[in-house]
């Protein structure tokens, strides 16, 4: 029993040296210099305790975004077009999230919401189609007045415009 013992942790001391030989070789590849062992092992040992610290478990987690209602949908999808270089925006479809905590006066909130293109022209015919052609993604600065959530629209800044195909 004891001998099995023995063993195993043999195989595993052995693992990490391996491990530990292959980190500093490959370090030496990358960065055409000589590794510096005592800060690549301080590293390792660092991100390792900080898996198992119970201070850090909430930013491991992922939070599912929290639904938020805004009381300036029209503004919010108008910067959008404008930003966003499209032809419209459908407030409709408009998607506001935010992973900050929703008691907090001032939160970052993200904003989805599909956008038109203009009216395509082929062979002399105009096909209007009512097929959202691409989602806008932004996020702002959003704080709580008398009425409700209101978003920043001056702060408010494009993350991505998708092409939807069909």
């Amino acid at each position: 029993m004891a001998n099995k013992i023995v063993r195993i942790i043999l195989i595993i001391i052995l693992f990490v040296i391996f491990f530990e030989v292959g980190l500093f070789s490959s370090y030496t590849i990358v960065t055409s210099e000589a590794p510096n062992i005592q800060g690549l092992i301080d590293m390792q040992i660092q991100k390792i305790s900080s898996i198992f610290n119970p201070e850090n478990v909430n930013e491991a987690l992922i939070k599912d975004p929290t639904p938020v209602n805004i009381t300036n949908k029209k503004d919010v999808a108008l910067q959008m077009e404008n930003m966003s270089k499209v032809d419209g925006v459908n407030v409709d479809s408009m998607n506001v999230t935010t992973r900050d905590d929703t008691s907090n006066k001032n939160i970052t909130v993200s904003i989805e919401a599909l956008g038109y293109a203009s009216p395509n022209s082929t062979s002399g015919q105009i096909i209007i189609s009512q097929d959202p052609s691409y989602k806008i993604i932004a996020s702002a600065d959003a704080t709580y007045r008398g009425n409700g959530l209101m978003v920043d629209t001056d702060k408010m800044t494009i993350t991505s415009v998708l092409k939807l195909y069909k």
